[in-house]
């Protein structure tokens, strides 16, 4: 078999998937140790296998997103179509369509390889729209991060009913996904063939990685443990859980050139010392608060987060900004109202009281997925899901997090806040700011 060459050019664990013909295959892997390019290796050589046969084949790769997807087209499929001299007849970039029973049309990022025969990949966003829509063997990458994991399983497995392969890869994502379930779940022994490879294993076999400068660049032992170790790290005690991180993730979330120029609310922590300063933009489309900037600042003067702020109320139409003024903050907030007024600009002491209703009010957001959050950013990522809550001595409840150089939750109370904002709306007449007129508004309110 064609495989068999390719295999030489692999690590022992990645042969050892690539060789595993079983129908149900799934792999808990570490980080960046070659999950993906292994998976589209085995797609490409059953491809092969029917070119060599003239028969056509059909594979499906569900990806967490539209980036990922392309990645797994681009550096997995096309470079081993290359290196198997397998002609590949077109590249094709669409919309895949889905007509809801609601009767709402919904359109989905694609791309297609056309190989010989009819044979075709095809690589797109994972949903339960997508998963049901192809008769065909499917690949599922990176499983765990998922939004919608169960509903995506229950559409997609009627679909490879028909003797169709299926194969699932991830790094693990806690305990609250199908993904969990089919690696731990004893009943399926002997239905799925299960493969593990944690960093210390693929360094063994051959994987050039550097594990101790890895593990002190992450600085962060609870990833570290997830994500290169394979542990499933109980999310009981975690305010927002990874599977409502996951929810409200989106490729469009945090770009600031996406604002369609609705209305904005802001959400500020202030720390100018040891903690973050971080700054939130939510804008509002419909029902729905999507992300257009955060940003977060370490050992950052006054000045510069009154630039800061001065630039967002430039770039967007600020509705409300809620600020946190315990401590430092006293400061911040009486200048930001001199600047905006209090109409616009409100202070929020970080009281137990006050931080339980914004925790509270802001993972609700979170659970009715009526915000959206930046895709794969892994510092934003932890520090949302640093914050825990714990029962007091006396009884009453309270946040802590770790504090490390990625954040206290800083982002997460920011975050907090800008929601918080948003259920304060006031009206205002809003013109966009050139970049010169900004600064010469900064600089008269300094002198």
């Amino acid at each position: 078999m064609a495989e068999r060459a390719a295999a030489e050019l692999l690590y022992g664990y990645q042969k050892r998937w690539v060789r595993d013909r079983a129908r149900f295959k799934i792999g808990k892997w570490a980080r960046q140790i070659g999950k993906t390019f292994s998976t589209t290796l085995e797609i490409v050589d059953d491809c092969f296998e029917a070119w060599a046969r003239k028969k056509k084949t059909r594979w499906v790769i569900l990806s967490r997103g539209e980036r990922q997807a392309k990645e797994a087209i681009d550096e997995g499929v096309v470079l081993h179509c290359k290196a198997y001299k397998l002609a590949i007849e077109d590249v094709l970039a669409t919309d895949y369509r889905v007509v809801r029973g609601d009767g709402t049309e919904v359109a989905y990022k694609q791309l297609e390889v056309t190989l010989p025969y009819g044979t075709r990949i095809t690589a797109l966003p994972a949903n339960p729209d997508t998963a049901r829509g192809f008769s065909a063997n499917a690949m599922l990458d990176e499983f765990a991060f998922h939004a919608d994991s169960r509903k995506i399983w229950g559409a997609l497995f009627p679909v490879i009913s028909k003797g169709w392969k299926l194969r699932v890869v991830s790094t693990p994502n806690g305990k609250g996904n199908k993904f969990y379930e089919l690696m731990t779940d004893q009943k399926l022994d002997g239905v799925w063939s299960r493969h593990e490879v944690d960093i210390y294993q693929a360094v063994r076999e051959g994987c050039p990685r550097n594990i101790e400068e890895l593990r002190a660049g992450l600085n962060d032992e609870e990833l570290w443990a997830q994500e290169y170790e394979l542990k499933w790290l109980d999310e009981a005690s975690a305010w927002l859980p990874f599977d409502l991180i996951d929810g409200v993730e989106d490729d469009k979330a945090g770009r600031p050139e996406h604002y369609s120029g609705g209305p904005c609310f802001v959400g500020e922590d202030i720390g100018v010392r040891r903690n973050l300063y971080v700054l939130w933009v939510l804008e509002q489309v419909g029902d729905v608060y999507w992300t257009r900037e955060v940003i977060a600042r370490s050992g950052i003067k006054f000045a510069e987060i009154d630039a800061i702020r001065d630039g967002v109320f430039g770039r967007y139409r600020v509705a409300r900004d809620c600020i946190d003024q315990t401590g430092m903050g006293e400061k911040v907030v009486e200048d930001a109202q001199a600047l905006y007024g209090s109409s616009r600009v409100e202070g929020v002491l970080f009281t137990a009281p006050n931080k339980l209703v914004l925790a509270t009010s802001g993972k609700e957001r979170f659970e009715d997925r009526k915000l959206r959050i930046p895709l794969g950013d892994r510092d934003l990522r932890a520090d949302l899901h640093k914050l825990k809550r714990v029962m007091g001595p006396t009884g009453a409840p309270r946040f802590v997090a770790e504090d490390d150089e990625r954040g206290h939750a800083d982002r997460a109370w920011a975050c907090f806040l800008a929601l918080n904002a948003a259920g304060k709306r006031v009206p205002i007449e809003f013109e966009a700011l050139g970049a010169e007129r900004a600064g010469h508004q900064l600089a008269d309110f300094l002198e």
